[in-house]
Protein backbone atom coordinates (compact mmCIF):
# COMPACT_ATOMS: atom_id res chain seq x y z
CA UNK A 1 0.00 0.00 0.00
CA UNK A 2 2.92 2.91 0.96
CA UNK A 3 4.61 1.49 -2.13
CA UNK A 4 1.04 2.77 -4.37
CA UNK A 5 1.17 5.86 -2.96
CA UNK A 6 4.86 6.72 -3.13
CA UNK A 7 4.58 5.57 -6.86
CA UNK A 8 1.41 7.53 -7.34
CA UNK A 9 3.06 11.05 -5.78
CA UNK A 10 6.28 10.48 -7.59
CA UNK A 11 4.07 10.62 -10.80
CA UNK A 12 1.78 13.60 -10.01
CA UNK A 13 5.08 15.47 -8.94
CA UNK A 14 7.06 14.45 -12.38
CA UNK A 15 3.94 15.39 -14.54
CA UNK A 16 3.73 18.61 -12.76
CA UNK A 17 7.79 19.59 -12.64
CA UNK A 18 8.02 18.39 -16.62
CA UNK A 19 5.07 20.51 -17.50
CA UNK A 20 6.17 23.59 -16.00
CA UNK A 21 9.76 23.47 -17.04
CA UNK A 22 8.62 22.25 -20.78
CA UNK A 23 6.62 25.23 -21.44
CA UNK A 24 7.08 27.68 -18.77
CA UNK A 25 8.43 30.05 -21.46
CA UNK A 26 4.99 29.88 -23.69
CA UNK A 27 2.49 29.89 -20.46
CA UNK A 28 1.36 33.20 -22.76
CA UNK A 29 0.17 31.20 -25.89
CA UNK A 30 -1.71 28.56 -24.01
CA UNK A 31 -5.17 28.21 -24.21
CA UNK A 32 -6.92 26.42 -21.49
CA UNK A 33 -10.63 25.88 -20.29
CA UNK A 34 -9.95 26.01 -16.44
CA UNK A 35 -9.07 29.06 -15.09
CA UNK A 36 -9.28 31.36 -12.27
CA UNK A 37 -13.29 31.83 -11.45
CA UNK A 38 -14.20 28.52 -13.49
CA UNK A 39 -16.09 25.82 -12.16
CA UNK A 40 -16.74 22.22 -13.00
CA UNK A 41 -18.30 18.99 -12.77
CA UNK A 42 -17.16 15.81 -13.91
CA UNK A 43 -19.03 12.24 -13.11
CA UNK A 44 -17.44 8.89 -13.80
CA UNK A 45 -17.73 5.50 -13.47
CA UNK A 46 -14.65 2.66 -13.42
CA UNK A 47 -12.89 0.16 -11.71
CA UNK A 48 -12.77 1.11 -7.55
CA UNK A 49 -10.33 1.51 -5.15
CA UNK A 50 -9.86 -1.49 -2.50
CA UNK A 51 -9.61 1.05 0.48
CA UNK A 52 -9.49 -2.31 3.03
CA UNK A 53 -8.87 -5.02 1.18
CA UNK A 54 -11.52 -6.98 1.51
CA UNK A 55 -12.19 -7.40 -2.68
CA UNK A 56 -10.75 -11.11 -2.30
CA UNK A 57 -9.38 -10.64 -5.27
CA UNK A 58 -11.68 -9.01 -7.59
CA UNK A 59 -12.41 -6.08 -8.53
CA UNK A 60 -14.44 -3.50 -7.94
CA UNK A 61 -16.75 -0.73 -9.68
CA UNK A 62 -16.85 2.59 -8.64
CA UNK A 63 -18.36 6.28 -9.17
CA UNK A 64 -17.04 9.38 -8.56
CA UNK A 65 -18.31 12.80 -8.79
CA UNK A 66 -16.16 15.86 -8.40
CA UNK A 67 -16.95 20.25 -8.15
CA UNK A 68 -13.78 21.99 -8.78
CA UNK A 69 -13.67 25.66 -8.34
CA UNK A 70 -10.62 27.25 -10.07
CA UNK A 71 -9.06 29.52 -7.32
CA UNK A 72 -5.49 30.95 -8.08
CA UNK A 73 -3.22 30.57 -10.98
CA UNK A 74 0.07 29.01 -9.97
CA UNK A 75 2.98 29.60 -12.31
CA UNK A 76 1.66 28.87 -15.98
CA UNK A 77 -1.36 26.39 -14.77
CA UNK A 78 -4.29 27.02 -12.15
CA UNK A 79 -4.89 25.56 -8.51
CA UNK A 80 -8.45 23.97 -7.99
CA UNK A 81 -10.15 23.16 -4.71
CA UNK A 82 -13.74 21.24 -4.30
CA UNK A 83 -15.44 18.71 -3.12
CA UNK A 84 -15.84 14.68 -4.10
CA UNK A 85 -18.16 12.14 -3.12
CA UNK A 86 -18.07 8.58 -4.29
CA UNK A 87 -18.27 4.49 -3.92
CA UNK A 88 -16.54 1.69 -4.17
CA UNK A 89 -18.36 -1.87 -4.65
CA UNK A 90 -17.40 -5.14 -4.97
CA UNK A 91 -19.12 -8.43 -4.09
CA UNK A 92 -19.26 -12.22 -4.36
CA UNK A 93 -22.36 -15.10 -4.39
CA UNK A 94 -21.62 -18.19 -5.11
CA UNK A 95 -24.74 -20.54 -5.57
CA UNK A 96 -24.69 -22.14 -2.51
CA UNK A 97 -24.51 -19.21 -0.47
CA UNK A 98 -21.68 -20.12 1.25
CA UNK A 99 -18.31 -17.27 1.36
CA UNK A 100 -20.24 -14.79 0.08
CA UNK A 101 -19.09 -11.12 0.66
CA UNK A 102 -20.33 -7.80 -0.20
CA UNK A 103 -18.06 -4.89 0.55
CA UNK A 104 -18.26 -0.82 -0.49
CA UNK A 105 -16.97 2.17 1.07
CA UNK A 106 -18.67 5.68 0.14
CA UNK A 107 -16.27 8.78 0.64
CA UNK A 108 -16.80 12.34 1.13
CA UNK A 109 -13.54 14.24 0.85
CA UNK A 110 -12.35 17.76 -0.54
CA UNK A 111 -9.62 17.20 -3.37
CA UNK A 112 -6.67 20.26 -5.20
CA UNK A 113 -5.45 19.78 -8.07
CA UNK A 114 -2.91 21.55 -10.28
CA UNK A 115 -4.19 22.31 -13.70
CA UNK A 116 -2.20 22.76 -17.45
CA UNK A 117 -3.77 23.45 -20.69
CA UNK A 118 -0.90 23.20 -23.11
CA UNK A 119 -1.51 24.28 -26.33
CA UNK A 120 -4.10 22.53 -27.10
CA UNK A 121 -7.65 24.50 -27.49
CA UNK A 122 -10.25 22.29 -25.06
CA UNK A 123 -7.99 19.93 -23.44
CA UNK A 124 -7.05 20.32 -19.47
CA UNK A 125 -4.79 17.92 -17.56
CA UNK A 126 -4.25 17.99 -14.16
CA UNK A 127 -2.95 16.30 -10.66
CA UNK A 128 -3.83 16.40 -6.99
CA UNK A 129 -4.63 15.11 -4.42
CA UNK A 130 -8.25 14.51 -1.51
CA UNK A 131 -8.53 13.67 1.84
CA UNK A 132 -11.80 12.61 3.68
CA UNK A 133 -13.66 10.26 4.97
CA UNK A 134 -14.76 6.77 4.35
CA UNK A 135 -17.87 4.75 5.76
CA UNK A 136 -16.67 1.36 5.01
CA UNK A 137 -19.09 -1.77 5.32
CA UNK A 138 -18.36 -5.49 4.94
CA UNK A 139 -20.26 -8.92 5.64
CA UNK A 140 -19.14 -12.25 4.87
CA UNK A 141 -21.49 -15.59 4.90
CA UNK A 142 -20.08 -18.85 5.43
CA UNK A 143 -21.52 -21.22 8.27
CA UNK A 144 -22.94 -18.03 9.88
CA UNK A 145 -23.39 -13.90 8.96
CA UNK A 146 -20.32 -11.51 9.62
CA UNK A 147 -20.93 -8.12 9.57
CA UNK A 148 -18.83 -4.88 9.90
CA UNK A 149 -19.10 -1.00 9.76
CA UNK A 150 -16.60 1.52 10.30
CA UNK A 151 -15.36 4.70 9.99
CA UNK A 152 -11.75 5.04 7.95
CA UNK A 153 -9.80 8.31 7.45
CA UNK A 154 -8.73 8.35 3.37
CA UNK A 155 -6.13 9.99 1.57
CA UNK A 156 -5.58 9.65 -2.28
CA UNK A 157 -3.97 11.12 -5.62
CA UNK A 158 -5.10 10.97 -8.47
CA UNK A 159 -3.90 12.62 -12.53
CA UNK A 160 -6.75 13.56 -15.19
CA UNK A 161 -7.08 14.85 -18.16
CA UNK A 162 -10.57 16.06 -19.99
CA UNK A 163 -11.22 17.44 -23.45
CA UNK A 164 -14.37 19.98 -24.09
CA UNK A 165 -16.00 19.82 -27.39
CA UNK A 166 -18.07 22.71 -26.89
CA UNK A 167 -17.06 25.70 -24.18
CA UNK A 168 -19.45 23.44 -21.54
CA UNK A 169 -19.13 19.87 -22.52
CA UNK A 170 -16.18 17.64 -22.36
CA UNK A 171 -15.14 14.06 -21.44
CA UNK A 172 -12.82 13.18 -18.57
CA UNK A 173 -10.60 10.17 -17.60
CA UNK A 174 -8.66 10.06 -14.23
CA UNK A 175 -6.61 7.49 -12.71
CA UNK A 176 -4.98 6.93 -9.27
CA UNK A 177 -5.83 5.97 -5.81
CA UNK A 178 -9.15 8.19 -5.27
CA UNK A 179 -12.21 5.93 -4.82
CA UNK A 180 -11.47 4.85 -8.24
CA UNK A 181 -8.72 3.68 -9.70
CA UNK A 182 -9.27 4.39 -13.16
CA UNK A 183 -12.43 6.25 -14.61
CA UNK A 184 -14.20 8.14 -17.43
CA UNK A 185 -17.07 10.06 -17.69
CA UNK A 186 -18.01 13.60 -19.01
CA UNK A 187 -17.55 17.21 -17.31
CA UNK A 188 -19.57 20.28 -17.75
CA UNK A 189 -18.06 23.86 -17.36
CA UNK A 190 -20.74 25.20 -15.09
CA UNK A 191 -18.41 28.41 -15.13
Amino acid sequence: MKRKYTCLLTACFAVLFCSHAAFAQTSKNLVTPFKPGSITFNPGIGIGTDYKNNYAGRSAIGTKAALEFGIWKAGPGVVSLGPEAGISISSKANVNRRNDYRAHTFVLAARSAWHYGWRVPGLDTYAGVSAGIGFHHYDYTDDRKYDYNETIPVAGGFVGVSYFFTPVFGVNAEAGFDITAIQGGIIFKLR
